[in-house]
């Protein structure tokens, strides 16, 4: 019983398809060159319609258009892109979450995505007694992430209220795909 619980442990941990790492862009890692991504942030009132991004409409008032820029890789496809969308808020000892809904919208005439919160609220949290003392400064998110295939062909472009802040990071992947199979190239 014991041998064949470790024989299916074993087997489980071979099945693994993808070892990505998290690449923080403020950092660098060893072996690794980390891409640095370009942020442009415009509100209404000083909103320019730059070249890669001019298609795109101006931000509403009370809105801020954000654009990342990715630079071009030689190995685009085992890169990913995750942004997380929030505010830096004092919290205390409870856990603290946002209301808001992340759209995926589509440039008329183009085809382009972008993505836009019309709106972030506070939601709901845990009830837990706190010592006011016990506050510090932390970022609530949204419920989620939004993961999105790197291109460097294309920046990515988010609209947000005022107050609300986005953070990115990297992923890539470390490994080829695995076969789950254990006679390859044999037909059934």
């Amino acid at each position: 019983m014991k041998h064949s619980l470790m024989a299916a442990l074993l087997a489980l941990s071979s099945l693994t398809t993808l070892a990505a790492t998290e690449s923080d862009p403020q950092q660098s890692m060893p072996q690794q060159s980390i891409p640095q991504i370009d942020l442009a942030i415009q509100s209404t009132g000083d909103f320019v319609a730059a070249e890669p991004v001019k298609m795109f409409p101006a931000p509403q008032a009370g809105m801020k258009q954000w654009v990342l820029t990715l630079p071009t890789l030689a190995d685009e496809v085992d890169w990913m892109v995750e942004i997380q969308i929030g505010q830096t808020q004092w919290l205390d000892c409870n856990k603290h979450s946002l209301k808001g809904e992340l759209k995926t919208l589509t440039l008329e005439g183009w085809g382009y995505p972008y993505y836009r919160v019309d709106e972030l609220s506070e939601g709901p949290s845990t009830l837990r007694a706190c010592f006011e003392l016990a506050k510090q400064q932390g970022f609530v998110a949204l419920p989620g992430s939004l993961r999105l295939n790197y291109n460097s062909r294309m920046p990515i472009v988010f609209y947000l209220p005022e107050n609300a802040e986005l953070r990115y990071r990297l992923w890539q992947a470390q490994d080829k795909f695995r076969s789950t199979s254990k006679s390859q190239g044999t037909r059934p």
